[in-house]
């Protein structure tokens, strides 16, 4: 009987995946560039209005698949910022903002306590990140109060702490945002968070979490340096 090939084939490195990824993502848009061309060209050999209609759908769906490609594929791309001094209350009032207009106006309770503080940063990658935050607190099992989002100083850094009431939580924290493609579903593959940490570790910061099981609540804690006078 012949023998049974083993699911282990050696570790791989997470550059190497994401370099598979991004080649097999741009393989993957060419031929749905050349399917969105074909359709265009039926469109012109035709004058039935309900075909057209079909065919205006199909490129749509077409479009759809081709965007969802070049969302994965900026998921996984390297954390590269470019640093600015920015006030550290000015970043948080753009990011409350940026976190009003995503459709959460109001569901957050915000604490700021800044001061004058200032901090070295890339504002809109660090945005995307905290916002990934924001993503995540509304999506995965909510609980029924607001989420809290605090953002202070403490001993020459600046921390922004996002505490999550939950109905269910049963995962480890322990590697929170270290573990790529752990757990996948439907339209999320487990790479936000890897994400919201390569973006805060980029910046010389710290992430992580936190679950407290008595009060059912998840604690995501980014710590930044500030910028030095």
């Amino acid at each position: 009987m012949a023998e049974m090939p083993s699911e282990n084939r050696g570790d791989v490195s997470w550059g190497d995946i994401v370099r598979f990824v991004r080649q097999f993502s741009h393989d993957l848009r060419n031929h749905l560039n050349a399917a969105e061309l074909q359709s265009a060209f039926i469109v012109e050999l035709t004058d039935n209005d309900e075909l057209k209609s079909e065919i205006k759908r199909l490129r749509e769906m077409i479009a759809e698949c081709g965007a969802s490609l070049q969302r994965l594929t900026a998921t996984m791309a390297p954390a590269n910022p470019t640093f600015m001094p920015y006030p550290a209350a000015d970043f948080v009032e753009d990011l409350k903002q940026k976190a009003d207009s995503t459709g959460h106006a109001g569901k957050v309770i915000w604490e700021i306590e800044l001061g004058d503080a200032s901090l070295n940063i890339d504002p809109q990658l660090l945005e995307q990140a905290i916002l990934e935050l924001f993503a995540n607190a509304f999506h995965h099992e909510p609980g029924d109060s607001a989420p809290v989002a605090k953002a202070y100083v403490d001993k020459g850094h600046f921390i922004f702490t996002l505490s999550e009431a939950k109905k269910r939580f049963e995962l480890p924290t322990e590697k929170w945002g270290r573990e790529p493609l752990r757990r996948v579903s439907r339209g999320h593959y487990g790479l936000g968070l890897n994400r919201v940490c390569a973006i805060i570790e980029a910046h010389g910061g710290e992430f992580g979490a936190q679950f407290d099981p008595a009060a059912s609540v998840l604690l995501s804690t980014v710590k930044l340096p500030l910028a030095s006078n």
